[in-house]
């Protein structure tokens, strides 16, 4: 079994570094954290760390560990919720003696010595909570902090359960979570307060929505929009299910205009949207993925594949 070889490896290193992918949400940060959490309390005389940019809406959560290249020797290096090598979050990862791959995207590059990926399941935190079920009876250990990241990264993940991701298992391993000692409501206050500048750029765009026949809807923010509101590209990932709720939206999608790039968000209430994002650099799940372009005009290919998929 896949959680077993995992637990076995984990045994067999005294030094465990955590990655997870770059601009992380709160599944990323969850199961990275909560992962460390687990085998900290698991192995007290281990050396456990969290690897990767900070991310300011998340340091509520953790803070990552500033550690040298030579921490990497001899060591093992779990990365979670990330499907390509290219979006790991500090690519030191390789100096490692081995990798783990923790994922629940469709695989798209299979990395990692030891690779668990389950595309059934809601987040990485999930199967973390997984992971701990399945070897809790060896010696595995969850803790009030552990439970707390995980039931985060779950709740981010399932956009507060509503998304069809999740399943009747998700339910049970949230109510399970939730019997932890952990503070739920300052946690959505802290995972869904809107600072001012954000709270402006969302009604910039309901009152810019634009809706093909076929249900598509975009937005595009320039770089002369974003500065008009103050709001970094990071920062707009805040904005991207603001059109979620609207009749007759079937897909929409985001474009970020960035320093050397712009980033296309893409997200669906039913068609798959995921094979578009890979024709541009992307991917992800079938209703929610991310893609990059390189200049605007591409965005009108991306908005003709996107409007044929809605057809």
């Amino acid at each position: 079994m896949t959680t077993t070889q995992i637990l076995q490896k984990i045994e067999q290193y005294n030094t465990i570094i955590i990655h997870r992918h770059v601009r992380p949400d709160p599944d990323a940060y969850g199961s990275q954290n909560g992962l460390a959490e687990i085998v900290k309390a698991s192995f007290p005389h281990k050396s456990i760390f969290v690897v990767g940019e900070e991310e300011d809406s998340l340091t509520f959560l953790a803070e990552m560990n500033n550690i040298k290249d030579t921490v990497y020797d001899k060591a093992l290096v779990i990365v979670c919720d990330t499907a390509n090598q290219a979006r790991i979050s500090d690519q030191r990862y390789k100096l490692a003696k081995e990798i783990i791959k923790i994922d629940h995207h469709p695989v798209v590059d299979a990395y990692g010595d030891i690779q668990w990926v389950d595309v059934k399941a809601s987040s990485t935190s999930e199967m973390i909570y997984q992971f701990y079920k399945e070897q809790k009876d060896n010696g595995i250990q969850m803790t009030d902090q552990a439970a707390y990241l995980l039931y985060c990264g779950i709740v981010g993940d399932t956009g507060r359960f509503l998304f069809p991701s999740s399943t009747e298992k998700t339910f049970q391993y949230a109510s399970e979570l939730v019997g932890y000692n952990f503070d739920r409501t300052e946690m959505y206050e802290e995972m869904y307060k809107t600072n001012l500048n954000i709270a402006r750029l969302k009604g910039y765009i309901l009152q810019n929505i634009n809706v093909s026949e076929n249900g598509l809807s975009h937005v595009k923010l320039t770089k002369e929009i974003l500065e008009k509101f103050n709001v970094t590209p990071s920062e707009s990932s805040a904005v991207v299910g603001v059109l979620g709720d609207i009749e007759g939206i079937k897909v929409w999608v985001i474009f970020v205009e960035e320093e050397d790039l712009i980033r296309v968000r893409m997200r669906s209430k039913g068609p798959v949207i995921n094979q578009v994002a890979a024709k541009f650099e992307g991917g992800g799940h079938p209703l929610a993925s991310g893609a990059k372009i390189h200049k605007w005009e591409t965005a009108t290919q991306v908005l003709a594949d996107l409007d044929e998929v809605c057809n």
